[in-house]
């Protein structure tokens, strides 16, 4: 049983070698085209810290694995937002723009409930799928979502460009290992994550929830708690949110274009918490300290889905 376990560490460690080297070789490859490091940070470094959700959604979805696809999505944006998000602001309160307020959080608490409501098929009862047409849905709504986060980079005045000495030839290798590290990652998390699940008796939900979230996270998780370490508290929330609504309009999507996802209501309480947190988020903004995070609430954040994850774990819900 030890084999496993081992195999879904090397494919975690796999993943994440390759998202770093894609980022690498996709941002070097941007610089030498003059494209801003603003525009590579909002569109090649977010996409690189959810490289690992996108390979293991894609894999699992291949396999017909649905539980997997939706425990690492949902997961994922739960893991982001309660433990990744509780741990950054104890470390140091989370100051967050005005527009991360009023624009960022809305639209990652608005998408959580379209894609509720998707699931649901607007009803909530018995057994229910994500067809290609939700999935091209999200799709649309995330180039309006891209549009957006173009517009407001053509309007910001701290644009700058910098140049990237690396030669064609280093960039192409570090993409081709990037990708390559990313797939033989993918494989390896999902086809032992369900040889686990079964061999240990528990849903593939729960573990799709739990190990497949947390270990798919990790980019981000290390990106936010170093930023917050560094006092740089935009990047700590900005990362969680973008990557949040990311893995949902289009992790999630690519994911259900492949393959129709067959969907189960019991995934409704993880996506209930998905909402009732962003909300709570979002309150938390305009209480307190306004526009920040405060340690209590980041508290409150962290040990809520501590004590979840231990109720899930311990009833194998």
């Amino acid at each position: 049983m030890a084999v496993p376990f081992l195999l879904i560490v090397v494919g975690f460690v796999s993943l994440i070698t390759g998202a770093n080297l894609l980022v690498e070789g996709a941002s070097a490859l941007a610089k030498r085209y003059k494209v801003s490091g603003l525009v590579i940070g909002l569109t090649i470094v977010a996409f690189g810290t959810s490289a690992p959700e996108l390979v293991v959604s894609i894999v699992a979805s291949l396999n017909g694995y649905s539980d997997i696809v939706l425990g690492n999505v949902i997961g994922s944006n739960n893991f982001n937002l309660f433990i990744i998000l509780g741990l950054s602001g104890i470390i140091l309160p989370i100051k967050v723009q005005s527009s991360t307020v009023w624009k960022e959080i809305p639209i990652s608490l608005f998408v959580s409930i379209v894609l509720l409501l998707l699931l649901n098929d607007f009803n909530f009862s018995g057994q229910s799928y994500y067809s290609r047409i939700d999935g091209v849905i999200m799709l649309v709504l995330f180039c309006l979502f891209l549009f957006y986060v173009f517009k407001y980079i053509r309007n910001d005045p701290q644009i700058q460009n910098e140049p990237d000495q690396k030669s064609m030839l280093k960039i192409g290798v570090l993409i081709i290992f990037g990708l390559a590290g990313l797939i033989l990652g993918g494989q390896l998390v999902v086809i032992n994550s369900v040889g686990i699940a079964n061999y240990l008796g528990i849903s593939e939900k729960i573990i799709g929830l739990t190990i497949v979230a947390a270990g798919t996270s990790l980019p981000e998780l290390v990106t936010s708690i170093v930023a917050a370490v560094k006092k740089n508290s935009d990047i700590a929330i900005g990362n969680i949110i973008g990557s949040n609504i990311f893995n949902i309009l289009f992790i999630f999507s690519i994911s259900t274009i492949i393959k129709p996802i067959e969907y189960s209501s019991e995934f409704n309480s993880d996506l209930y918490i998905l909402i009732g947190g962003s909300a709570f988020l979002f309150a938390s903004m305009l209480t307190g300290q306004k526009k920040k995070l405060d340690r209590w609430e980041a508290g409150i954040l962290l040990g809520f889905y501590i004590a979840y994850t231990t109720y899930l774990v311990m009833n194998k819900v």
